[in-house]
């Protein structure tokens, strides 16, 4: 287990706001349009993409993309 995986936890997600964002993501929306589509800012949807990260321990979004489909959150 790395120490990625020891210090964060699966608990709770994906939530339904973290699956929208997924979503949206998977569909090819800009950080524009998904900050519009969720009612929050731009600088927060990089944050939660940047724990999504780290959560699911992806050094980038298209890792992000594979982490997600692996563990079937969409």
């Amino acid at each position: 287990m790395t120490a990625i995986e020891e210090n964060q936890s699966f608990e709770g997600e994906p939530t339904a706001e973290t699956k929208l964002l997924l979503t949206l993501m998977a569909a090819g929306a800009t950080d524009r349009a998904i900050a519009r589509e969720l009612g929050i800012s731009e600088r927060t949807v990089h944050r939660r993409i940047a724990r999504l990260q780290v959560l699911l321990g992806a050094h980038s979004r298209f890792q992000l993309g594979f982490q997600v489909r692996a563990r079937h959150w969409l």
